[in-house]
């Protein structure tokens, strides 16, 4: 607030930092954009959408109707576009845009009920939409989804408008549009969910890390990046580890994807094949020397040290099972040990030990 009552301006990209650890209600956006009128600061795009071609209705000189027509409905290279959506932004392109007089005009209707009015201002807009949308291409959801989440925050913004604060609507309208997007991208885009603040910082800090390497020529580091975004380098760190996606070890991997990336990566919890045949033959070795002892100084052993289930049990525990006391136990265990120290037992173990 106090930035934007110094210049009298605010760009969505400054809202959207300040704002970034808050959820918003749809209420407190109101609320918000009555504090900039009545501070009389005024929102504008985001200084990378003002340099583009694409953006240069926003310019002051130029009448509002012709401003609306410049919307660049054309979409990134890297994006494939199959027919539905060619048909849509051909569709949407034939829509006649409206003046400011227009949109109150229709605002006014809509107030009294008139859907059709609710209908004409929806789609006077759809354009503004896609033009949002296609900003967010590559963050894990398909243009088609970005413009169809963006067009419910459309609807929203229609809904909540209001005419008599002066605002234009588009300007009203792009901050709904931008946060139905970024809450359904937090929401969809990824396997595990991130909150809506924590994917601004992340794109922040992506938009930082582009910013340097074309300054730097190479990667930067998470010290020059957190100097950059004046935070500590181990919260870049972390930012990055928040940022990673998920892959699926069921990815196929190679020119004939017939063998997958679960099959290369290395089970560190999984014995080795060696460890695993010598265990093997250990066991069938230790088996044979307890059937060598009696049969209470094998069970006694054997649940001594947990050889069947892997839990240990106490001398008193052992001398409840078999109804004696546990200096008894003690006497079987201590027996059974020293039968299998001869070395007619012992020399068939000792190889392993080694």
């Amino acid at each position: 607030m106090k930035r934007g009552r110094e210049n009298g301006t605010l760009n969505y990209e400054e809202i959207m930092d300040a704002l970034q650890h808050v959820d918003l209600a749809p209420e407190q956006i109101d609320e918000i954009y009555e504090r900039f009128a009545e501070h009389g600061i005024r929102v504008i795009p985001d200084a990378a959408e003002e340099s583009e071609p694409a953006q240069a209705d926003e310019k002051h000189d130029e009448p509002e109707e012709e401003a609306a027509e410049a919307v660049d409905l054309s979409v990134p290279d890297n994006v494939s576009l199959d027919d539905p959506v060619r048909m849509y932004l051909k569709e949407i392109g034939r829509v006649p845009l409206l003046t400011a007089e227009e949109e109150v005009e229709l605002a006014k209707r809509i107030e009294q009920g008139d859907e059709e009015a609710r209908r004409k201002l929806v789609e006077a807009n759809l354009r503004l939409v896609v033009s949002i949308a296609k900003r967010y291409v590559g963050r894990g959801m398909p243009l088609l989804d970005l413009i169809q989440e963006g067009n419910l925050g459309l609807i929203k913004a229609v809904e909540k408008f209001e005419y008599r604060k002066g605002f234009k609507f588009s300007t009203y309208a792009t901050w709904w549009i931008r946060q139905a997007i970024t809450r359904a991208i937090a929401d969809q885009a990824r396997t595990i969910r991130i909150p809506v603040h924590m994917v601004e910082t992340i794109n922040k800090l992506m938009r930082v890390s582009r910013s340097l390497l074309q300054e730097l020529g190479r990667e930067p580091t998470a010290e020059e990046i957190a100097e950059r975004m004046d935070m500590t380098p181990e919260r870049v760190r972390e930012i990055q580890r928040m940022a990673q996606e998920p892959v699926s070890l069921e990815t196929p991997i190679g020119e004939e994807e017939d063998s997958h990336l679960g099959d290369f990566i290395e089970d560190s919890d999984a014995p080795a094949p060696a460890e695993a045949a010598s265990f093997t033959m250990l066991r069938e070795q230790l088996e044979g020397v307890l059937e060598t002892l009696t049969p209470r100084e094998e069970k006694v052993l054997r649940l001594r040290f947990g050889l069947d289930d892997g839990r240990a049990r106490t001398l008193e525990e052992v001398g409840q099972v078999f109804g004696v006391t546990r200096e008894r136990i003690r006497q079987i265990e201590a027996k059974a040990l020293r039968k299998l120290r001869h070395p007619s037992r012992s020399k068939k173990l000792k190889d392993f030990l080694e």
